[in-house]
């Protein structure tokens, strides 16, 4: 019987026969390896696995990535702005004047706490001395020592003591004769000096006796304590916003999910975090949670200002969080208000300040600017300041029409060549033939710039030396259209004002006219999308679903992670703003109150008399205005038809109007009286008639007489009026 031990012996003759036999192979181990992983730096080598470790290794370095890098600014923001750095060193100097003055006038208190404490500090410098010469702070070991019956240690420590002592006492006592000897010779120092020890005696000595929770000097300046913004806090504040994404991949990954392609570091009065999202998270979705993303950084929400930067990727996010709320700290001051003279509107305007409390500018020459908000958060203010700029520059011509009719335009109606106020069908009138005013402008501009050399006007454009030469009539235009809506969805003028002023926004821009206009409803019928195309600098403050955001700021602004839509009840004034520079700007818009913006325009209107250039509403000149109203086309066509006439053409009835009042029907055309016509709900059709030159009959377009006077009944039952 054979054991186990026997069973599980190893046979080495079989496998001796085993590799004798034809059928055995030897395996090469390197050449296997390098077939199975080939050398990538070998054309000849095969494909390489997308899970290998040479593919997924980093790329080699190369000039071409060292030139697609971006640098690191060498000196930092407020350094490089002359702005900022004035600024700066305004701050730094008046914080160092107000914490001066502060302590100066406690002076008093500081002396009478140093005198109260000069006691007990004495004792504390003479207690010590004392402890210090007679070594008594190793009393405690030796005594230790005596107890443990070492008498070896205790003897080492008792002589080490002497001699301690032996020094100390000599030091102790030299100084002590050289202070009796200074105290004799004060007898016979200057009368500065007998004050002047003393009083460093007592200052010595009373903060010696300062207790450590009662300091000596009271606090100038609170400084709010902000914990530091790391990495882990904001992945942590990022993880409890309840996107899908972030969490998977945060339990996956842990905190390696968010990158962050650069240190978390200062920026102005806060930190900055640029963050890459993980794959498939957009800065919009963790821009939309912005009230949540403070909570989880515990921080106030006027304090957490996310942006997306789309032109990266759209999972780049960049994370601004500040050390006060933007709410609450004090708005600066306009930097025009500081001026005494003029102002050059071919200059940037100071707009706003940014989360960082820096100043952003606006340019308005070459470009139309559009402001859109839900009522009360501060759309009219953000109106006013540019148009008050314009007016501190007493070479542009300022209209300024108000369709809401509450005065927040008031101000500026010293100064204005054009001015209309109020919810009226005379304001929304008043806007239209404005409007058409200003295409007649456009086309004389257009012509008068057509025909200036090219040495003149190289590009075709009005510059700002072209718009002070007086004669040439192209000095800058700016028009304020404030609550729009109003005018763009008047039953009667809305269509042609929509129409109109989209054409002056396509051609104004390179011809010195520049739109200002403002909304609190932006939809298709009161905002017209040709308007709203067609504007290059775009304002948005709080707004409340994605289209209105849109409509203001541009067709996929939302997606893009520039979302108004996030700014909370309180962030009156603040808003995006597109256009202004390469990216999105969160700003808030400078505030210039009622008593301030009438100071301004007073100013304004003596810089023009002294100029020259006040004309229009500003000295009571009314603007010329056709003779009969937009209203009276009904009336006229009346009049103009015979009771016994029950169909006219539109060809005919054109000429008849013209013949009426050639100065409101000169140019009226056959599709323009169409288009008058259609918002009384008035068509035109097939209409049977007599050719007065030929003689001839024939169907034309034109319109029934049973018509017009049905809607001119219903526009006076709508009115009030009586049935005529």
């Amino acid at each position: 019987m054979t054991s186990p031990r026997d069973d599980d012996r190893f046979d080495w003759h079989a496998a001796e026969r085993d590799l004798n036999t034809p059928d055995a192979e030897v395996v090469d181990l390197d050449a296997a390896r390098a077939a199975r992983n080939p050398d990538p730096d070998d054309e000849d080598g095969g494909p390489v696995l997308v899970d290998s470790t040479d593919a997924q290794r980093s790329p080699r370095f190369t000039l071409d990535a060292v030139r697609t890098g971006q640098r690191r600014p060498i000196l930092p923001a407020w350094l490089r702005s002359r702005s900022e750095l004035r600024d700066a060193m305004r701050w730094a100097v008046g914080h160092l004047l107000h914490t001066t003055a502060y302590h100066l006038t406690r002076l008093p208190k500081y002396t009478g706490k140093l005198a109260l404490r000069a006691p007990g500090g004495a004792w504390r410098l003479a207690s010590g001395a004392v402890r210090w010469v007679f070594d008594w702070e190793g009393e405690r070991l030796r005594q230790a020592t005596s107890e443990t019956r070492d008498g070896e240690l205790y003897l080492k420590l008792s002589r080490q003591r002497d001699r301690r002592v032996r020094w100390r006492g000599i030091v102790a006592t030299f100084t002590l004769a050289l202070s009796l000897l200074g105290g004799a010779a004060m007898a016979w120092a200057p009368t500065w000096a007998q004050w002047a020890v003393p009083a460093l005696l007592v200052t010595l000595c009373g903060l010696t006796g300062q207790p450590a929770d009662k300091p000596l000097l009271d606090t100038a300046v609170v400084v709010p304590r902000v914990a530091r913004l790391t990495s882990d806090v904001v992945v942590r504040a990022l993880a409890v916003l309840g996107i899908a994404g972030i969490s998977q991949a945060i339990a996956k990954q842990g905190n390696r999910a968010i990158a962050f392609t650069a240190p978390i570091t200062r920026d102005g009065p806060g930190w900055r975090a640029d963050i890459d999202l993980p794959p498939g998270v957009t800065a919009g979705d963790v821009i939309e949670r912005r009230d949540r993303l403070a909570a989880g950084l515990t921080r106030p929400l006027g304090c957490v200002w996310p942006e997306g930067q789309p032109e990266v990727h759209p999972g780049r996010l960049l994370l601004w969080v500040g050390d006060q709320d933007m709410a609450a700290t004090p708005p600066k001051p306009w930097p025009l208000l500081k001026t005494t003279g003029g102002f050059d509107l071919g200059r940037a305007v100071p707009f706003g300040t940014d989360p960082r409390g820096r100043v952003i500018s606006i340019e308005l020459p070459y470009t139309n600017l559009l402001i859109g908000s839900i009522p009360g958060y501060g759309k009219t203010a953000a109106t006013q300041v540019p148009m008050l700029a314009a007016a501190l520059d007493p070479y542009a011509e300022l209209w300024c029409f108000d369709f809401k009719g509450t005065g927040g335009l008031d101000p500026l109606e010293k100064v204005s060549a054009r001015y209309a106020s109020g919810q009226d069908d005379d304001t929304a009138e008043q806007g239209l033939l404005a409007l058409r005013e200003l295409r007649k402008e456009c086309q004389r501009r257009a012509a008068v710039i057509k025909g200036l050399p090219k040495t003149v006007c190289p590009d075709n454009k009005v510059t700002p030396e072209l718009a002070r030469r007086k004669k040439l009539g192209l000095h800058w235009l700016v028009v304020a259209l404030d609550e729009v809506q109003e005018l763009f969805s008047h039953a009667e003028f809305g269509k042609e004002a929509g129409d109109l002023a989209e054409k002056v926004i396509k051609l104004g821009r390179a011809l010195g006219v520049i739109l200002v206009v403002a909304t609190q409803r932006p939809d298709a019928k009161s905002l017209p999308t040709g308007v709203s195309a067609n504007a290059g600098t775009r304002f948005c403050l709080r707004v409340m679903g994605q289209i209105e955001n849109d409509m203001i700021l541009g067709t996929s602004a939302y997606k893009n992670g520039i979302r108004a839509t996030m700014f909370a009840k309180k962030d009156k004034g603040v808003g995006y703003l597109v256009g202004a520079a390469d990216d999105a700007q969160i700003v808030r818009t400078f505030y210039v109150d009622g008593p301030t913006a009438e100071k301004i325009t007073d100013r304004a209107r003596a810089l023009r008399e002294a100029a020259g250039t006040l004309t229009g509403h500003a000295i009571g000149q009314a603007a010329p205005t056709p003779a009969a109203r937009r209203d009276t086309l009904l009336d006229d066509i009346l009049t103009v038809v015979p009771a016994t006439e029950a169909k006219v053409w539109a060809e005919t009835l054109t000429e008849r109007l013209a013949e009426l009042n050639p100065e409101a029907y000169g140019d009226l055309t056959r599709d323009q009286l169409t288009a008058a016509l259609k918002p009384y709900g008035i068509t035109t059709g097939q209409v049977w008639g007599t050719d007065p030159t030929t003689g001839k009959g024939a169907n034309r377009r034109g319109v029934e007489r049973q018509h017009i006077t049905d809607a001119v009944a219903e526009r006076n039952k709508r009115r009030g009026d009586k049935a005529a």
